[in-house]
């Protein structure tokens, strides 16, 4: 049994106002976290840079790579869930674990992820929308249309009951999985491709070997082809952000103790083992050389999944393939929303900036929802598109490549942190002796920890590759700035809060739920 424990707020004024509890159970947190993951996007939009750039055919081994070391951070980070469960998950976790002043320049980094997350998932919306308008009704709708739709669905579905969003995502979700799973069995039951099973691609020590040859062309041609192993990894740590986000809906959910740690390792394991047979499969229908040589034009990369499709299951396939990429698009922005709307609230229920609790950090009365935290996102989100509108850039390279690249930087450190916080709050402040563990609570989230400040130096390292021909926009220059200046930004407010407003400074990261044996 689990008992509100708010921290030491003056009693009567500014009361904290709480989430709806008992409003999604596991196969709803489940929805959302995968949702954030958007496997569909995920596999079209970075398969083909991976096979093309990175480290060929052997990109499902990379992807296996990913699954072993986020697994190894997920493994912590469930142990961790099942002491402190809160709403502002990784702020809450870096707050018991590395300190409050860390944990609100965390809190703050956090939110900043999820904020620019929402942008970038409606310009990639909008460009599916564009192209699928085109191709299948001939029909030209400018990108800020599909823009300015989703914007106003995510601000709907988000000032109801949580429970409504899941099940939203939850249909998005299925439909999306059911195709990539119908190209991954098409092609068993076809008996493979035209160029083997290429069972290289599965062993995950190939996930490290960078791209070099030669490859056939589509004209017979021969095609000369390099990559970067750090550039396959990269993309492939790239398709799981968001499925942190389970441990955020804790308070909502029923029996958080049990269900969010389930949530954390079914979502990292099964998006994992999912994403290497597909992207595995769609290559072998393919032909590992002819998936090469497509990858090599970002006009035929996403053949790389449409042929086989058409190949196997026809023309209605292709095209319902490409309805999915629209709607797995929106189901993972509207999942950011509501992790961008939970992060502001979580803040502002903390009251760090005066006024806060009363504003961002209130509830809706009927819906327990953060409805004014996610009225502020919708217009911090709102003001992006516009500006990238006003200002004729692209929304896919533009609006979601430079606005995915601010959010991963940030939420990579995070990632990190929040592995180390583990080993600190079990083995330096020695809380729970009993979860306390050699490999769970220590070995793992310090394997966890070292393999994400590896993928930010893959990050950094590969940078200019990833963001494509707008890395000569004066925004991308501008992204390590803005993470460093809200990172040492939050740590200088928690820094002027202990010193100048002890009272608050005792509340940071310490609205959580707790056990009662805890107290």
């Amino acid at each position: 049994m689990s008992e509100i424990i708010d921290p030491p707020a003056p009693t009567g004024t500014n009361p904290i106002q709480r989430l709806k509890p008992n409003a999604v159970g596991l196969v709803g947190v489940l929805f959302m976290a995968v949702a954030t993951a958007a496997p569909i996007t995920a596999m079209v939009g970075n398969v083909p840079i991976a096979v093309g750039y990175g480290n060929g055919a052997f990109a499902p081994a990379g992807y296996f790579v990913a699954t072993i070391v986020l697994t190894l951070f997920a493994i912590g980070y469930a142990a961790m869930s099942k002491h402190i469960t809160a709403t502002g998950a990784f702020y809450g976790y870096i707050s018991h674990g590395l300190g409050r002043i860390v944990g609100l320049g965390a809190g703050f980094l956090t939110a900043l992820a999820y904020m620019v997350f929402e942008a970038s998932l409606i310009g990639i919306f909008s460009f599916f929308g564009t192209d699928l308008f085109t191709s299948l009704f001939g029909v030209d709708v400018p990108w800020i249309v599909f823009a300015l739709v989703m914007l106003g669905v995510n601000t709907l579905l988000t000032y109801f009951d949580i429970n409504l969003a899941a099940k939203v995502l939850g249909v998005f979700l299925v439909t999306e999985i059911v195709m990539l799973g119908a190209l991954a069995v098409s092609v068993l039951v076809a008996g493979g491709g035209p160029q083997g099973w290429s069972w290289g691609s599965l062993n995950p020590l190939n996930g490290f070997q960078s791209l070099s040859g030669a490859v056939e062309g589509p004209d017979g041609s021969m095609i000369a082809v390099a990559g970067s192993a750090g550039v396959g990894l990269f993309f492939a740590f790239w398709s799981w952000v968001g499925f942190e986000s389970s441990a955020m809906y804790g308070e909502e959910s029923r029996n958080p103790k049990k269900i969010i740690p389930i949530a954390v390792i079914c979502s990292v394991v099964g998006i994992g083992a999912f994403y290497v047979i597909v992207s595995w499969l769609a290559i072998v229908g393919t032909g590992p050389e002819n998936a090469v040589a497509l990858a090599q034009d970002s006009a035929t990369a996403g053949n790389i999944f449409f042929n086989p499709v058409h190949d196997n299951l026809g023309q209605w396939a292709v095209d319902l393939f490409k309805i999915l990429l629209m709607t797995g698009s929106f189901a993972c922005g509207m999942a950011f929303h509501n992790c961008a709307a939970r992060y502001l609230y979580a803040l502002g229920r903390e009251n760090v900036i005066p006024g806060m609790r009363k504003t961002i950090g209130a509830t809706h009365r009927v819906h327990g929802s953060p409805h004014i935290a996610g009225f502020v996102q919708t217009g911090f989100a709102t003001l992006i598109v516009l500006f990238f509108q006003f200002t004729d850039r692209d929304p896919y390279t533009g609006l979601y490549g430079l606005m995915a690249l601010l959010g991963t930087t940030a939420i990579m450190i995070v990632q990190a942190l929040a592995a180390f916080s583990v080993i600190s709050y079990f083995h330096v402040h020695k809380r729970h002796p009993e979860t306390a563990n050699w490999f769970s609570t220590f070995l793992a989230p310090l394997l966890g920890g070292l393999g994400m400040i590896y993928v930010v130096y893959l990050l950094a390292k590969n940078a200019s590759f990833a963001a494509g021909t707008a890395a000569t926009d004066w925004i991308f220059a501008a992204i390590p700035w803005v993470v460093g200046i809200v990172g040492i930004g939050g740590v200088l407010l928690a820094l002027f809060l202990k010193y100048k407003d002890p009272a608050r400074y005792a509340e940071l990261g310490r609205t959580v739920l707790e056990e009662a044996h805890e107290r």
